[in-house]
């Protein structure tokens, strides 16, 4: 089980850093929105290259960040039955939930999109719209996308099994820290003296 919490630790290590890098996307999609829009109302010009861009880029922020947020614990869970659970038999419900939902429909999806990628890179496949742009980089984006889950969801049953056998600390616990928009408003609190 040691072996497999360092698997774990390893995938979390790659997650992270992906998850990080992932935020710079954000800021590009934004340069680019907004240039597009400065663009189209300066010189009246646009393009669907940009609007493509912005919908790929989108696209790779939430494939790519997927496994991220699930080792954040940030996904959308439905607690009202699990919140009344023991830690330990929350962590039974997890297991449950990642081989039996998470894990078949991450593999299904990952399986069956990469056929479709293959086509639209062999054909070089391009978008409807005039300008638009090859499509086979946005169809690469599902698999490698649901290949991430995957291994983050192997990573997240690994450190539930580790738990429940008292060998790793409770993987859903949330250490509070300040985001940085706290940090800012208790720095302005402080510097009016409210605090």
């Amino acid at each position: 089980m040691n072996a497999l919490l360092k698997l774990s630790k390893l995938i979390d290590a790659l997650t992270e850093r992906i998850g990080k890098s992932i935020i710079w996307l954000v800021l590009i999609v934004t340069l680019i929105s907004a240039g597009n829009a400065i663009m189209r109302y300066t010189i009246n010009y646009s393009s669907n290259a940009f609007l493509e861009i912005q919908w790929y880029l989108f696209g790779m922020i939430f494939l790519l960040g997927s496994g991220y947020t699930l080792m954040k614990n940030e996904h959308v869970r439905i607690d009202v039955i699990s919140g009344k659970f023991s830690k330990r038999g929350q962590a039974w419900i997890d297991i449950f939930g990642i081989l039996f939902f998470l894990m078949p429909m991450a593999i299904a999806i990952m399986w069956m999109s990469w056929p479709i990628f293959l086509l639209a890179l062999h054909s070089n496949e391009q978008s409807n719209n005039s300008g638009g742009l090859a499509v086979w980089p946005a169809r690469l984006m599902i698999p490698v996308g649901f290949f991430l889950l995957v291994m983050q969801g192997v990573s997240e049953l690994i450190k539930r099994i580790g738990f429940l056998q008292g060998l790793c600390p409770d993987p859903t616990e949330k250490l509070h820290t300040l985001t940085p928009e706290e940090e800012l408003a208790l720095a302005i609190k402080a510097q009016k003296g409210d605090l």
